[in-house]
């Protein structure tokens, strides 16, 4: 994977097969410590420690239709690439949380990429879960969260056109005015 945001949705898309109805995703990039950190935290199925402890084993997975495991073994070999730490918190029947954090200058880091394109094919490709999306820069954030979106809309499905290009506008604008680069 070559951008972060790639990242982001391949653990996402594990979360929601692990049963999570909520998931947060929080970016929080300190340019004043030269950092990027990302967290991801789902209510899902979780993982005993076992399986914590071989999950970021590339020829490990608990899927029935692939015999390798690659998304979190590759992210966690993108913190370290870039200075930067990884780790894996979870509970079984209660969730998992996985933290990343990169050296925000280092060279090698990945670019986050597209991250509005991730978040909307994962807003409107799972409607019944909550999605919580918080991106901090320095002392400014921007927020979205698809249960109080869902609550605004008043019925009208997430995967509406006129949905989906606004969901596109609020992302693109909120992360414009707190300065990323939203492609």
């Amino acid at each position: 994977m070559q951008e972060l945001s790639l990242h982001i949705l391949d653990i996402v898309e594990n979360s929601i097969i692990a049963g999570a109805k909520d998931i947060g995703i929080k970016i929080r990039e300190d340019l004043n410590k030269d950092q990027l950190s990302i967290e991801i935290k789902d209510n899902g199925k979780g993982m005993d420690k076992e399986v914590v402890e071989k999950v970021l084993d590339p020829f490990y997975t608990t899927r029935t239709t692939r015999k390798v495991g690659l998304g979190l073994s590759l992210f966690a070999e993108a913190t370290r690439r870039s200075n930067g730490n990884f780790t894996i918190n979870s509970t079984k029947e209660e969730g998992t949380t996985i933290q990343a954090t990169f050296q925000h200058s280092n060279i090698d880091r990945q670019p986050l990429g597209n991250i509005i394109d991730t978040m909307v094919t994962l807003i409107i490709g799972n409607p019944e879960i909550n999605l919580s999306y918080y991106h901090k820069r320095d002392d400014l954030d921007f927020s979205l969260n698809t249960s109080e979106l869902k609550k605004a809309l008043d019925g009208v499905p997430l995967d509406n056109p006129v949905v989906v290009r606004f969901i596109r506008g609020i992302f693109k604008e909120g992360l414009e005015e707190i300065g990323v680069n939203s492609w």
